[in-house]
């Protein structure tokens, strides 16, 4: 389903499922990250659904993810705060990562132009989350939005990974479960 009016990105609370139909390929990126083949083979065939918790703390936007694949198997959890202070985090998939996430305007997202095109809102504040392989060399910069999809409005994240002189990008598009 579509995101109903009232889901922002000041209100993302709720269950948010992967459209695979909408979104691109999620294998190229993943294996750029180190991800072998057996895994990403399972994630492709895996519907994934985010559990989004929102709220703020002492004036600091916080959104916990936790990420549940098909089966109820546990995924990656992501525990953002949007202060852009680097946070350090053990991933299941991708290993020893940092990270950090802010509000963004679009004009200051640093020269990628797959991450600043395409969202409803070309003038507001949108989330930037970015994340640094400590042991695997890569690099992940997502903003995320709201964007019209086939005449539908869906929370959609932009990710652009980088490795070396390598990079890939790929747009997530979600439904919204409740």
């Amino acid at each position: 389903m579509a995101a109903p009016p009232e889901k922002t990105l000041k209100n993302l609370s709720g269950k948010w499922v992967m459209n695979k139909s909408l979104s691109d390929d999620t294998d190229k990126i993943l294996q750029m990250q180190g991800v072998g083949w057996f895994l990403r083979k399972a994630i492709s065939l895996a519907t994934i659904t985010l559990s989004i918790t929102q709220y703020d703390k002492d004036g600091i936007t916080h959104i916990d993810i936790a990420q549940t694949a098909t089966g109820g198997i546990q995924g990656t959890t992501e525990n953002r705060t949007l202060d852009w202070e680097y946070r350090d985090h053990k991933d299941g998939i991708f290993g020893e990562v940092k990270g950090r996430s802010r509000w963004v305007k679009l004009s200051d997202v640093d020269d990628d132009e797959f991450l600043k095109t395409g969202w409803d809102d070309m003038d507001g504040e949108h989330i930037q989350a970015y994340a640094e392989s400590k042991n695997n060399g890569w690099t992940a910069d997502q903003v995320w939005g709201f964007e019209e999809v086939v005449d539908k409005r869906y929370y959609v994240r932009h990710v652009v990974v980088r490795k070396g002189d390598e990079w890939k990008q790929a747009r997530f598009v979600y439904d919204y479960q409740r």
